[in-house]
């Protein structure tokens, strides 16, 4: 079993800390996510919460995933980094690939990158993309960042597509090894995607129930688009799973990836840092260690 801690939402100052706690704790990887802005009215519901209304307030800080993990990577040498999940369509390819590629260089090649489409209006109309294709707009964007980020290193790629068509480009530096590319979400849509296109799936806050179908489901696709033959990750963060026997039965189900926020359960005030650095060092003795 491989360990995650998620970074959602911590402020700048807590992230080089809380890298540095991580790696030295034994976890294998962190997991940033993504905001780009705030908008003071919404269109849409927000789909992880019971009200559809956000959890967050707008003063929230996100810090830019991709320069999080710059910070982190540059403080570090074994933890990997990850995104959950950047939202991908509401962003140009070339250009991620470019801060993919980067990043890779200068972590060493610790990067993965997790992708989801966003479900907030406001974030396409502000960003002059377009919603009612971002689910197509996503899969070629894979594809060309599959080009860029392949492994290799450097070389001339082209791509003609619905959505994007370039001619041949090299972008450098770029990485010798693949970089994985992992999918969120749990519709059927997000789920095929994984399936088809990805390294792996990650979920958001899931229970056990909401995980086990996901991972039916992605077998029985994995098996549809003959890709079940290739190595496949599942990260999850399971919001009824806090303890060993918890974790094994996820284990069990063909999880591989187990994401913890174990300041949430030592007591004390969760936001400070502190507590969330003794926090890491808890889960290790009591968790990791003894799984």
């Amino acid at each position: 079993m491989r360990w995650c801690v998620p970074f959602p939402m911590f402020p700048a100052d807590h992230l080089v800390p809380m890298a540095l706690a991580a790696e030295a704790t034994g976890f294998d990887s962190i997991a940033v996510p993504d905001s780009v802005f705030y908008p003071e009215a919404v269109s849409a519901d927000y789909p992880y919460s019971g009200d559809g209304g956000r959890f967050w307030t707008a003063e929230t800080p996100f810090v830019d995933p991709f320069i999080a993990m710059a910070a982190m990577a540059a403080v570090t040498e074994r933890i990997e980094l990850t995104t959950n999940v950047v939202k991908l369509p509401i962003r140009d390819p070339l250009l991620v690939a470019k801060q993919v590629a980067s990043l890779a260089a200068i972590s060493n090649e610790r990067v993965s990158l997790g992708v989801g489409l966003s479900w907030m209006p406001e974030e396409f109309r502000y960003t002059h993309t377009d919603m009612r294709t971002r689910g197509k707009r996503c899969d070629e964007m894979i594809e060309i960042l599959r080009l860029v980020c392949g492994g290799g290193g450097p070389r001339y790629v082209e791509y003609h597509g619905h959505h994007y068509d370039f001619d041949p480009l090299m972008i450098s530096p770029a990485p010798s090894q693949p970089v994985r590319i992992i999918v969120g979400g749990l519709s059927e849509p997000g789920l095929r995607r994984a399936a088809r296109l990805a390294d792996g799936w990650i979920s958001v806050q899931n229970t056990t129930a909401e995980i086990t179908a996901a991972v039916t489901d992605l077998a029985r696709f994995r098996a549809e688009y003959g890709t079940d033959e290739r190595p496949f990750s599942v990260n999850v963060l399971a919001t009824d799973a806090f303890d060993l026997d918890g974790y094994h039965r996820l284990a069990d189900l063909g999880v591989t990836e187990i994401q913890a926020v174990p300041w949430y359960f030592v007591g004390g005030d969760p936001n400070d840092l502190q507590v969330r650095l003794d926090s890491l060092a808890w889960f290790a003795e009591t968790v990791i260690t003894k799984f």
